[in-house]
């Protein structure tokens, strides 16, 4: 992917626009939309500003060398000083081309993290538990806020499913290649022989989009009330305060089930509008003749991403060919931050290469 001057130009100015235009701004609304802008823009107007300098710096050199006596002391230090120029520019000039790749316009965005267990009974729902609290845990590392949407308890533990959103920066560009099918090989409790069984959940990460055109008419919905049900405890309500939402054009169910119905038809129509958008942004995502066929974190909940093996201590992302033999650091939220960063740079390197092969 070639840099353009002409869209380099055009960035700058429209960075020293927006400043301009923060100095004498007065409207709340503007204020926010401009220095939401600005902080998008800024990581990119450095980068073209550090190339600059770095181009005038090799011009410099390249004049010194052409216009003295090879003999002249200038001239030999402006040859020594050329080849780590030449490399320092090279390196900014990839930095800037990942900068101006296409972003996904979510990646900004909060998001709602649906846990569900798959095949395999109650080792499936003990995984489920495990799952939510290595996300819970790499949110904290991360700064982000969890919050607890709705779950539904395990006949024998663990959890059937689990709903919450997780709100921070950038948690959606993090971790939206999580949708997809996790499995977990390990010997159950009750595994009297030794044997290793295979189970499975699955993960949906959806964004929580801040501006949407999405409307949901009260003649479109169907509000439903009832008790939650599990194993008992804490989490399992006295009252019909647990709260589902049937979206009947779409056929779409959402349920929220803690402790306030005030809060769970809040949080119900939150997720409701969530999985509308998602539900467009798959649709837009196909219409897409340019659309990769194997895209990182499609959100194909069919798709086997990743396996967590217990008796060998490692975790297998099958989309990238990565295995880690760090098993607990992983489930704990420190060693997810590996997968996570692998996958971003696998997608960014495929970007790369498409966006080169559409020059």
């Amino acid at each position: 992917m070639n840099l353009s001057e002409e869209r380099l130009l055009r960035v700058a100015d429209r960075f020293e626009e927006i400043d301009a235009r923060l100095s004498v701004a007065s409207d709340g609304g503007e204020i926010m939309r401009l220095s939401k802008e600005r902080a998008k823009l800024a990581p990119v107007a450095d980068a073209i500003r550090a190339l600059k300098s770095k181009e005038k710096e090799f011009a410099d050199l390249q004049e010194l060398i052409e216009t003295l006596p090879a003999s002249d002391e200038m001239a030999q230090m402006a040859q020594e000083e050329m080849p780590q120029v030449k490399e320092d520019l090279e390196k900014l000039k990839g930095e800037l081309q990942i900068l101006l790749l296409p972003r996904d316009e979510d990646d900004d965005a909060s998001v709602i993290l649906e846990l569900r267990a798959g095949t395999g009974g109650d080792e499936a729902a003990l995984f489920v538990g495990d799952l939510y609290r290595m996300y819970q845990r790499y949110a904290e590392r991360q700064g982000w806020k969890l919050e607890l949407d709705s779950l539904s308890e395990g006949d024998a533990g663990g959890f059937k499913e689990i709903i919450a959103t997780i709100n921070g920066d950038g948690v959606f560009g993090k971790l939206k290649f999580e949708s997809g099918t996790h499995r977990v090989q390990r010997v159950p409790a009750t595994e009297a022989q030794g044997r290793v069984h295979t189970s499975a959940a699955t993960v949906a990460v959806l964004p929580v989009p801040e501006e949407t055109n999405i409307e949901v008419h009260d003649k479109d919905i169907r509000i439903d009330t009832y008790r939650s049900s599990g194993a008992g405890g804490q989490h399992v309500n006295k009252t019909d305060s647990a709260v589902r939402i049937t979206h009947i054009p779409s056929g779409i169910v959402v349920t929220a089930s803690e402790k306030s119905q005030h809060q769970n038809r809040a949080n119900a129509m939150k997720n409701l509008i969530a999985r509308l958008y998602e539900k467009e942004r798959e649709e837009k995502a196909k219409a897409r003749s340019d659309a990769r066929a194997s895209q990182v974190g499609s959100g194909d909940r069919s798709e086997k991403i990743r396996t967590y093996n217990f008796p060998q201590g490692r975790v297998s992302d099958h989309r990238i060919n990565l295995t880690l033999y760090k098993l607990d650091d992983v489930l704990d939220g420190g060693g997810l931050g590996d997968f996570v960063t692998a996958l971003i740079a696998d997608d960014t390197a495929k970007r790369l290469a498409e966006a080169e092969e559409g020059q």
